[in-house]
């Protein structure tokens, strides 16, 4: 939220949001997939307290180089540029260990996602309305010194954290690039890890944007940063009952129906947010939004599990981060200058269709099916 708030605060436009959102994406999309291989050659434990060190000390610049010089946008789309260099990457090595713990814990690959997406959606439930808080209360610049201290305090969480990492035979010998280059083939090779990230796609592109660029720049005409704040929590916070909700769901429904619920609920949910109700609506609506999300993670992150050797995971995961980032690239710039140009209500509209047609034609594919079974079974 702080970004593109701070982005639009600057320049008074919501393409300026899209712009850098897009810009500062670019490093994620070129690094990820050997930031997925460094992962798998050297380990996911070490590569997560690295990488939460290194976004705390980039986070800390925002507030002292704003203290130094008058911050612009181009300043601070270079320090969005490097934070996002050191910061791809660790939610891959955190999905990629997850078996590796639960195995440990004696949890089920369903539940022990569950409870990592539902832990990493809280945060997205939290994070929104301390940044509105801190925005209100410490101003938006001194804000990422309280994004630094969570990245620090993430990254000291780990290290007490103990579970064997498995590793193949002879992969020292291998080469960062060639590891990179395995987990496209992995990937092609896999067709129901294809199929999902697919729809990770459509919501990357399409639905991204609403809450990056079209809700900021809504929010911020109003001058209600505690509205919009509550609402992005609103949404995180039933997306963390949703995520809860996985391991029941998949004891009663096939990984296809779930989804499929998942994709056309969000879908659903935003058309009637397109209309700008007043305020509860738009609370209750996107609660709705968030819970028909809250299974997507989980379930992407046990098929991937289920069919990807453990060696290999986190270079299917970080290719997965490539469509996230790669996605709101193209579609930030457009979406920030369309709502410049025509206005949030028309541009909500139109996106939130597009999210239907695109949903219900990937959960309609006769390649949904193959997600229900495992080629690997970790």
């Amino acid at each position: 939220m702080a970004f593109p708030w701070l982005a639009i605060q600057l320049t008074g436009s919501a393409t300026s949001a899209g712009i850098m959102i897009s810009i500062t994406a670019i490093p994620g999309l070129l690094l990820a997939p050997v930031i997925g291989s460094i992962i798998d050659k050297f380990g996911r434990k070490k590569m997560i307290i690295i990488i939460e060190a290194a976004c705390a000390i980039v986070s800390a610049l925002i507030p002292f180089v704003s203290g130094l010089w008058v911050m612009t946008l181009p300043i601070l789309i270079t320090i969005g540029l490097v934070r996002s260099t050191v910061a791809s990457g660790s939610n891959t090595a955190r999905k990629s260990y997850v078996p590796d713990v639960a195995r440990v814990g004696g949890y089920t690959l369903e539940r022990a996602n569950s409870i990592q997406e539902a832990i990493f959606a809280s945060g997205f439930a939290l994070g929104p309305a301390i940044a509105a808080l801190c925005i209100g209360w410490i101003g938006p610049y001194n804000t990422f010194y309280v994004v630094a201290l969570c990245c620090l305090i993430a990254g000291l969480i780990m290290i007490p954290v103990k579970a064997h990492e498995h590793k193949e035979d002879h992969e020292d010998e291998k080469s960062i690039f060639k590891f990179a280059v395995e987990g496209f083939t992995v990937l092609f090779k896999t067709p129901s890890v294809l199929i999902m990230m697919i729809g990770v796609m459509t919501l990357a592109m399409i639905y991204l944007p609403t809450e990056m660029v079209v809700l900021p720049k809504y929010y911020n005409l109003l001058g209600e940063p505690q509205q919009l704040g509550t609402l992005l929590s609103a949404m995180a916070a039933f997306t963390v009952v949703g995520s809860l909700s996985f391991e029941k769901l998949s004891k009663k429904f096939n990984y296809s129906t779930i989804f499929r619920i998942a994709l056309l609920g969000v879908a659903g949910s935003m058309l009637p947010m397109s209309f700008l109700l007043p305020y509860g609506w738009m609370l209750f609506f996107g609660a709705l939004l968030g819970l028909a999300w809250g299974p997507m993670p989980p379930l992407m992150n046990t098929v991937i599990q289920r069919k990807v050797p453990p060696s290999k995971r986190g270079r299917v995961f970080s290719l997965e981060m490539v469509i996230w980032s790669g996605g709101p690239m193209i579609s930030m710039i457009f979406a920030g200058i369309a709502v410049d140009t025509w206005g949030v209500p028309i541009v909500y509209k139109v996106i939130a269709a597009m999210v239907l047609v695109a949903g219900a034609f990937v959960t309609f594919s006769k390649y949904m099916k193959e997600i229900n079974t495992a080629d690997y079974e970790a």
